[in-house]
């Protein structure tokens, strides 16, 4: 395949940026669309030109990190994927592909495609964790008996990946999916309940100090989701939040 691409090519934070075009020739459909960004980039080498700078890591869709704006869609017009997984099949000869980094206030452009969403980690370490016994007295974790639907729901609720397509999705550049799937896995777990109050407290405060706007209820950050997070565990830290609230 032959293609056109019009990357964002940004120096650093401070710099406006802009969109360039690069054709690129005898594109392979079964490449990933990073092998495909690859090539690219050790042609713009070859020629002694910049790199594109992009973030990836596994390139098993597990770490997320991958995260590229593609055609209008947060991981490109594939469904249940990261941008690893997006096979160039998915398009055909003589596209035009956009690519663009996550637009986010909460995630400002470090480089090119690259964003920093360091915002995510500091909602983690607000309230994600638990209290454990680690000095060597723990306690089996099958001695505590879970409701399997719960459990199951605990286990959906933390295959998030973290990579920010719900907030690059949202309209609002809102978090709530993240947040909602990371309150949701420890809320349904008889562990998780010695911080359940603090907890959704100190995330969603996190939450809006970094910046995120609120919930659109559109569902777009669901469908566009690569591990298909319910929309049900943003209902869920509502409640959450309401109960802690009350209590005060």
């Amino acid at each position: 395949m032959n293609l056109t691409l019009k990357i964002w090519r940004q120096k650093d934070a401070n710099d406006k940026g802009k969109m360039v075009d690069y054709n690129i020739n005898d594109v392979s459909p079964d490449m990933s669309f990073l092998e495909m960004l690859d090539v690219l980039n050790n042609e713009l080498i070859e020629k002694g030109e910049e790199p594109v700078a992009f973030d990836h890591d596994c390139r098993e869709g597990i770490c997320g990190s991958c995260s590229l704006y593609i055609n209008g869609e947060a991981h490109g017009p594939d469904r249940g994927v990261t941008t690893c997984q997006l096979h160039m099949r998915m398009f055909k000869d003589g596209d035009t592909i956009f690519i663009e980094p996550f637009r986010a206030k909460a995630f400002p452009v470090i480089k090119d495609l690259v964003v920093d969403r360091t915002a995510f980690d500091r909602i983690q370490h607000a309230g994600g964790f638990i209290s454990v016994n680690t000095s060597g007295n723990t306690i089996d974790a099958n001695a505590i008996p879970v409701n399997k639907e719960d459990a199951d729901d605990a286990f959906s609720a933390a295959t998030c990946i973290g990579c920010g397509a719900c907030v690059a999705t949202c309209k609002n550049s809102s978090a709530m999916l993240f947040v909602g799937a990371k309150v949701s896995q420890f809320a349904l777990l008889p562990q998780g309940q010695v911080e359940a109050t603090e907890r959704v407290l100190n995330m969603v405060n996190q939450m809006d100090a970094e910046g995120f706007g609120n919930c659109t209820n559109t569902g777009a950050c669901e469908v566009e989701c690569p591990k298909g997070i319910s929309l049900e565990n943003i209902a869920r830290m509502n409640r959450e939040y309401l109960a802690a609230s009350l209590k005060g």
